[in-house]
């Protein structure tokens, strides 16, 4: 079933300006249509995953649920906005996919539960539920690169919805599933870990939250501006880099048994992967393979802006400590609260709907870089909330 707020994402003008500039020109964002939905998926006690060594399952059932969700969306000729978080998704849909959406989700949630024991949970809320509540939800499609562009989203409406989805009292949908397959066609690739480029020394995951929703817009154009001066363009910050991707690792394809263990694959699915893996080495040096890396630099979803900031950046120590030093000036002046972690390498899972010009590439921090910024930003959080000792 259509519905004439279908195309509202694809509908939205790409911008290219720089981010810094887009975040302050407010006239560049709409308003999400109050039909759509906000549909999370969150893996329960990812933290403790983590410690426990499952920081590679952890992404990789995170990348499945989009996968799962961007298939629906293709199939549908739909473009919906999503967020890649390390332990799991957020989607902004319109309402005719979302039933579908949901009896998939709740159908992967079933299979990872049963084979990794881990629980991806997947919650649903109005965008109409999220502005009654008297919350904001703006978007805007922003480009750095000649093939890729990301939602940028303005507003706490995501954190709202987030806050109840992964509250205690939360009920999850509990749909009949049993017919359900999902389509994880694409999920074919996880490179191993990623060294940094080249004159780099680590990989910083950074997570930045605004203090006051109103200040949003500006207090983040400032911490763009600060990465830039500091580590300069998007591009320098880039934690994959061609030479790091082709001779430090394999072109380790998805083995048969995770996928099984994930959902249904198709017989021409594992024989492809099996040649790219084959002939790996030897494509990456055909003019194709060439153009693929090029772009499967650029197409790496190394920032997201979901209402908070969250990205995965490369340099070196020096100047993380110099960009500390701005964030903890912006933080002592009550404008932002943030988490970062630092890690060896990156990681990163992929979604190739084909080698020419569709796929994504979900990069994380080695060792759950998403998922321990984020336990640092929570103390924080818990820190602010407890001024005293009674509570």
């Amino acid at each position: 079933m259509s519905n004439h707020t279908d195309h509202f994402y694809a509908n939205l003008p790409v911008n290219k300006m720089a981010l810094a500039k887009l975040l302050i020109h407010s006239d560049m964002f709409k308003p999400v249509p109050a039909d759509w939905q906000v549909i999370i998926t969150d893996i329960k006690n990812s933290t403790a995953a983590v410690k426990a060594g499952q920081h590679e399952n952890v992404n990789l059932i995170a990348t499945g649920s989009i996968v799962a969700v961007l298939n629906i969306a293709f199939k549908a000729n739909i473009l919906v906005p999503f967020f890649f978080g390390g332990d799991g998704a957020t989607f902004i849909v319109p309402p005719g996919m979302v039933s579908e959406v949901m009896k998939s989700l709740l159908k992967y949630r079933e299979n990872t539960l049963q084979n990794f024991s881990l629980d991806l949970r997947a919650g649903i809320m109005a965008v109409d539920e999220i502005y009654k509540a008297g919350h904001q939800l703006q978007i805007s499609r922003y480009s750095s690169s000649e093939t890729f562009s990301i939602p940028i989203v303005l507003g706490d409406g995501l954190a709202h919805a987030e806050a109840l989805i992964k509250g205690e009292n939360y009920l999850l949908s509990t749909q009949d599933t049993t017919a359900n397959e999902i389509d994880l066609s694409g999920m074919q690739c996880r490179w191993d870990k990623i060294e940094p480029p080249e004159n780099s020394e680590e990989v910083v995951t950074l997570i930045v939250v605004a203090r006051q929703c109103e200040q949003q817009a500006m207090v983040f154009s400032k911490v763009i501006q600060h990465l830039d001066q500091i580590y300069g363009t998007p591009e320098k910050r880039q934690p994959i880099s061609i030479p790091k991707l082709i001779f430090k690792t394999s072109f380790n394809s998805l083995g048969k048994e995770v996928k099984h263990r994930l959902g249904k694959i198709r017989f021409w699915e594992l024989l492809k992967s099996w040649l790219i893996n084959m002939y790996g080495y030897i494509y990456f040096h055909t003019a194709s393979g060439k153009k693929y890396l090029k772009q499967l630099v650029e197409m790496s979803d190394t920032l997201v802006i979901d209402g908070r900031i969250n990205t995965v950046i490369t340099g070196t120590a020096k100047q993380r400590h110099a960009l500390q030093e701005e964030l903890d000036k912006l933080e002592q002046n009550n404008e932002i609260l943030y988490g970062l972690y630092v890690s060896g390498e990156s990681i990163m899972s992929c979604y190739v709907r084909d080698l020419e010009d569709e796929h994504v590439h979900f990069v994380d921090g080695a060792e759950g870089g998403y998922t321990n910024a984020a336990g640092v930003l929570k103390q924080k959080i818990r820190d602010r909330l407890t001024p005293t000792s009674d509570i």
